[in-house]
């Protein structure tokens, strides 16, 4: 089948990231993909090789004047595609999806598959299908590529460290840093310079830098000082999705933020510390709540998580830390237990060709 996917970015390229995943998971599996892109400036450092994956890329400002309908027409996160694209569609009607965000709220199940009437100008009724990502067998699964497991099997991490320059000395804990600016980073910090415990922190290019760099002022450290013989940093460029699954495989620990980290995070089965999208209404809340429930986080892990969230005021403590390291199994079993179900990629396929199935038995009738 024909797929336009259509993605708008809207914040730290999290969109981007998804439905790069996306077109490149449903490539493999024989699709024809066109990601129609408002910016495609990001995808030569977020996937240095597409110009030759074979998945077509395409502005939305081209989309006015050359779109033709395909088989499947997919909007990711609720973005709107331009209506001259509506407009098309409307006249051949492909299947629309409606890619939802990921969540495990009780809604996602009852949601996932509905449709959602869309009345075209000539009256007739083109209906748009919500395909919901989540964490069991009644939603859409989440994102996995299907040579992941070769790939995390054959990663060598000392050899991946030295190449970016990173040199860790023996026995020293290595954690990743990829945030917003969690209100407990500094907290995190003066917790990490009293232990006597070796750490390296791996910081992420962008909005993780500039909150570090803050955090580190709020400890009373300097630009360029080392703050104490146990505890040392490294700056990240922007990196590619394959070199950020090797960020957090070469991780003993990893902080992520956002929606493709957190399942990047999961498969790389190592605790992690998750920063949802912090919302003005303080939707996030319930939503961390759910997924906590939904893949059984062990309690030292859910206090991490609402620490880092500011959903709760204490300081963390050595203790705490030390607790959140020994859940390495825990989040190894978690990663076994979603690993077992198909993956979205897969999901999505399945679902479109039976929704296609469909409307071609009853354009024959």
């Amino acid at each position: 089948m024909q797929w336009d996917i259509f993605c708008e970015l809207i914040d730290n390229y999290g969109d981007l990231g998804v439905c790069w995943r996306l077109a490149c998971d449903l490539h493999t599996r024989g699709q024809s993909v066109r990601l129609w892109l408002d910016d495609a400036s990001h995808l030569a450092w977020l996937a240095p090789n597409a110009s030759s994956s074979g998945i077509e890329v395409r502005l939305w400002s081209e989309a006015e004047h050359c779109y033709q309908a395909g088989d499947v027409l997919l909007e990711a996160f609720g973005c709107r595609p331009p209506a001259a694209v509506l407009a098309a569609g409307c006249v051949r009607k492909p299947l629309h999806i409606n890619l939802e965000y990921l969540s495990a709220e009780d809604y996602v199940e009852r949601m996932h598959g509905l449709p959602s009437p869309h009345t075209c100008a000539d009256g007739s009724v083109w209906p748009t299908w919500f395909f919901y990502p989540g964490f069991t067998l009644f939603t859409g699964g989440l994102l996995r590529e299907p040579d992941y497991e070769a790939r995390r099997s054959a990663f060598d991490p000392h050899a991946w460290l030295q190449a970016q320059g990173i040199a860790p000395a023996a026995s020293t804990t290595l954690v990743s840093l990829f945030c917003y600016e969690p209100p407990l980073l500094a907290a995190w910090l003066q917790l990490l310079l009293q232990s006597p415990q070796h750490h390296h922190i791996l910081v992420c290019a962008g909005r993780a830098q500039a909150a570090f760099e803050q955090a580190l002022r709020e400890c009373g450290i300097a630009a360029g000082q080392k703050a104490a013989a146990t505890l040392r940093w490294s700056y990240l460029p922007f990196m590619s999705q394959l070199d950020f699954d090797h960020l957090l495989w070469a991780c003993d620990i990893n902080f992520v933020r956002g929606e493709d980290s957190l399942v990047r995070a999961i498969w790389a089965s190592k605790p992690f510390v998750w920063q949802i999208y912090p919302q003005d209404d303080g939707a996030h809340a319930p939503k961390l709540e759910a997924f906590m429930q939904a893949v059984q986080l062990p309690a030292a892990a859910q206090k991490w998580q609402g620490l880092w969230n500011g959903l709760q005021t204490e300081r963390p403590s050595a203790e705490d830390w030390l607790a959140l390291q020994a859940c390495k199994p825990s989040y190894a079993a978690i990663r076994t237990q979603l690993a077992a179900q198909n993956n979205l990629g897969e999901n999505l396929l399945a679902y479109a060709q039976s929704k296609r199935n469909v409307q071609a038995g009853e354009v024959t009738r």
